[in-house]
């Protein structure tokens, strides 16, 4: 095992290790992010109008069908920390029902999709492909962070990341059109898949066994929890972007997206924190809660105390000279990430102490936002921010409350958030 792999620590070696793990998770997520980030870039200059709005609605899609991998990686990380590095007997089964059923779920809406969106069916179910082969590698995931081993953990994100991005990059690189890039990529999807895999093989053992294996109904309860809970998240943290565009003007609107850049680098730059104490947080690690609250909140801290001194600054790295108006909003948009993001953490740590319903505030947070917005008189970007993190706060007290009655009453789990 490589020795940024090893999965305790104790002293300054500890400390420089997590360093290290954080350091590598880090830059895979940057390296993902900017595969991410080629594919519309390389559209707007390889392919028509028409065929880039078909690319973006599939985008937009995959991150919907795939938020399933997700949960399969949580449920599996939360599960393997607890176990002591030793697997489920039913982690096999419900990671392959749980791939199926996303890609499943795609080919059946596919007729209506292709309807509604004008897209051609062939693309959708090349894009079911690919949902398969991504949703199975976030078991394989789940097994590399529930086990503490970092280093391999930062390899297959990357991996992972080629999986869903790079064959799309590849093909319009090359020339090809939106439905041969998809195939590509699904292609290079299911040839890494087995790299993904071959990672994550072996066992490193993280500590005693502390809880009795699960069943295939268990561990599937807990996918379904992790999935609405990653669900959740994306929809609370994207509802105010998607209502300004329908309550504001579109120059309002598009000066909003541009500060909402600034709400999304708060929200996912201290996300490797909650990476790293996920496998702490499942093993009961009373102090692990108060680390990653405390070095998330300091993350937040920073970025919305740099946006108040430099608000005009930040709106302009953001988007350009042009939207440097909305300078004196950067921080509310700064806040209302830095809000989530210890709100994610506190998710997060439910969800490893067993909740059934992490998810509920979040939920309840984004009909209220939804409803509330729409009672705003006469909508303004800074109202509508301004109702963002008020909402935030809200979200994360709620949170809070719930993990603390966790705390007080675990077993009281099974039926509290």
């Amino acid at each position: 095992m490589h020795p940024q792999d090893a999965p305790e620590r104790t002293g300054k070696a500890g400390i420089a290790a997590l360093g290290r793990a954080g350091l590598l998770v880090t830059v895979a997520g940057f390296a993902v992010n900017v595969l991410a980030y080629a594919v519309p870039v390389l559209g707007a200059r390889r392919l028509d109008a028409a065929d880039l709005g078909a690319l973006a609605a599939l985008l937009a899609i995959g991150a919907i069908v795939t938020v399933p991998g997700v949960g399969l990686q949580l449920a599996v990380a939360v599960q393997r920390a607890q176990a002591g590095g030793r697997p489920a007997p039913a982690v096999g089964t419900v990671s392959l029902v749980t791939a199926m059923a996303s890609g499943g779920a795609l080919l059946l809406a596919a007729p209506f999709a292709a309807a509604a969106l004008r897209l051609p069916y062939g693309q959708l179910a090349l894009l079911a492909a690919l949902t398969v082969a991504v949703v199975l590698a976030g078991r394989h995931l789940g097994d590399l962070q529930g086990d503490q081993r970092f280093a391999r953990l930062a390899v297959a994100m990357t991996l992972l990341g080629v999986t869903r991005y790079g064959g799309i990059v590849a093909g319009l690189a090359a020339g090809a059109g939106v439905t041969a890039s998809l195939a590509v990529a699904a292609a290079v999807a299911w040839l890494t898949l087995p790299l993904v895999a071959w990672l994550a093989a072996g066992t490193a053992m993280s500590g005693g066994d502390t809880a009795a294996p699960v069943s295939t109904r268990q561990l599937g309860r807990r996918v379904a929890v992790a999935c609405s809970a990653t669900l959740a998240m994306l929809a609370v943290s994207y509802v105010d972007l998607i209502l300004a565009r329908q309550l504001l003007p579109a120059a309002e609107a598009g000066a909003y997206a541009v500060g909402s850049v600034l709400t999304k680098g708060a929200l996912w730059a201290p996300q490797v924190v909650t990476v790293l104490a996920l496998p702490r947080f499942a093993k009961g690690d009373a102090g692990s809660i108060r680390v990653a609250t405390g070095a998330v909140a300091l993350c937040g801290a920073v970025l919305v105390t740099a946006t108040t001194l430099a608000g005009d600054l930040a709106m302009r790295l953001a988007g350009g000279a042009g939207y440097t108006g909305l300078g004196a909003h950067a921080p509310l948009f700064a806040a209302s990430g830095a809000l989530y993001s210890l709100t994610f953490v506190l998710v997060n740590a439910l969800i490893a102490a067993g909740a059934r319903w992490p998810s509920a505030p979040l939920w309840a947070a984004t009909v209220l936002f939804a409803g509330g917005a729409q009672l705003l008189p006469h909508p303004t970007a800074g109202r509508l921010i301004g109702l963002a993190v008020a909402t935030a706060a809200a979200t994360l007290l709620a949170t809070a409350v719930a993990y603390r009655s966790a705390k007080r009453h675990p077993t009281a789990l099974s039926s509290a958030f």
